[in-house]
């Protein structure tokens, strides 16, 4: 038994701050959050510190400042070179309900000189489809240093880059996913992250509410994002449903309703098979792959300043003009 009162360790005060009750407790400031994540990042806290932390943002939900800090910190840390990217294509939540033809648009976008850093953080739930496991069937370079993901965009204009390559920090912390029982607020921070600087970064937010929260944030970071509730988790448009987009740029926020596709919801396939998506890369039909292919690469050029309809005929074009043997 110590006599002595150890001294406090520095990374309390944000437990402390998180946890003290539903009276005492607070959100971190934006300066909190940034130094706190630093503190992460750098390795300055105890184990039990990372799973208190997670799990009481995750039980308070982290706030458009708190994700923004977090950010700043993240990229205070990054050491990536000067590479042109136009699309910024986070990629973490993996599919359960429907193929990923979020792969198709970005292919066929790619195709037509859009430059396009997808990231992702591994498959962490069981029974879903994840971008990682189509790379190769797809022919989409899984790069895992910044001059394979430089030489990647050079020739295709489309690489992915594991989370895990370029800040193992945070995958260490979704990793905990499986050890603390829920998912942290590292899968919403992953996607604000935008680590190349891209002129447009997309988002999805599938629980209702963090849509705004996390439009909110890229607003404070100065950056240009849209954020939709995507199918499944994933940057991919329902052609069956309304699509609410969340937008921001030059500082400004801006709120978009895109109408249904389809007059009737398609029924979904009783199994996904990833060949069916090169089968429809190739000239096979799907309705609804093929809807949320076209709708999904509207979205993109609509967040790099193309209106709406524009950017449908353009994508439109993009898809029947498409090299199905590239």
């Amino acid at each position: 038994m110590s006599l002595v009162t150890p001294p406090e360790h520095p990374f309390a005060v944000f437990v402390r701050i998180l946890g003290k009750g539903k009276r005492g407790a607070r959100d971190l400031t934006r300066d909190e959050a940034r130094e706190a994540m630093g503190m992460l990042l750098d390795g300055k806290v105890e184990d039990t510190q990372l799973g208190a932390f997670l799990m009481l943002l995750r039980h308070k939900e982290e706030s458009a400042e708190e994700l923004a800090g977090f950010t700043e910190a993240v990229r205070e840390r990054l050491h990536a070179p000067a590479i042109a990217v136009d699309i910024d294509w986070p990629t973490y939540a993996g599919k359960k309900r429907h193929l990923p033809w979020y792969l198709l648009a970005a292919k066929c976008l790619a195709q037509n000189g859009i430059r396009i850093l997808m990231h992702g953080g591994g498959a962490h739930t069981a029974g879903r489809m994840y971008t990682e496991q189509q790379l190769d069937l797809l022919g989409i370079a899984h790069c895992e240093d910044w001059t394979a993901a430089a030489a990647a965009l050079n020739s295709t204009n489309l690489a992915f880059m594991p989370l895990g390559a370029w800040m193992p920090g945070l995958q260490r912390m979704i990793d905990q996913r499986n050890i603390l029982g829920l998912r942290s607020p590292i899968h919403s921070l992953a996607r604000i992250l935008n680590p190349l600087g891209a002129r447009c970064g997309l988002q999805s937010i599938f629980h209702p509410g963090y849509q705004a929260n996390h439009r909110e944030a890229s607003r404070l970071l100065g950056d240009t994002a849209i954020v939709i509730k995507g199918e499944g988790g994933e940057i991919e448009v329902n052609p069956d449903g309304v699509a609410h987009l969340y937008g921001t740029s030059d500082g400004e926020a801006w709120d978009e309703d895109w109408p249904a596709l389809s007059p009737q919801r398609h029924v979904k396939p009783a199994q996904l098979d990833p060949q069916h998506l090169l089968a429809v890369w190739q000239g096979a039909e799907d309705a609804y792959g093929e809807l949320a292919v076209v709708a999904t690469m509207a979205l993109a050029l609509r967040g790099l300043g193309q209106s709406r309809e524009p950017a449908f005929i353009q994508a439109r074009q993009y898809w029947a003009q498409r090299n199905p043997s590239n």
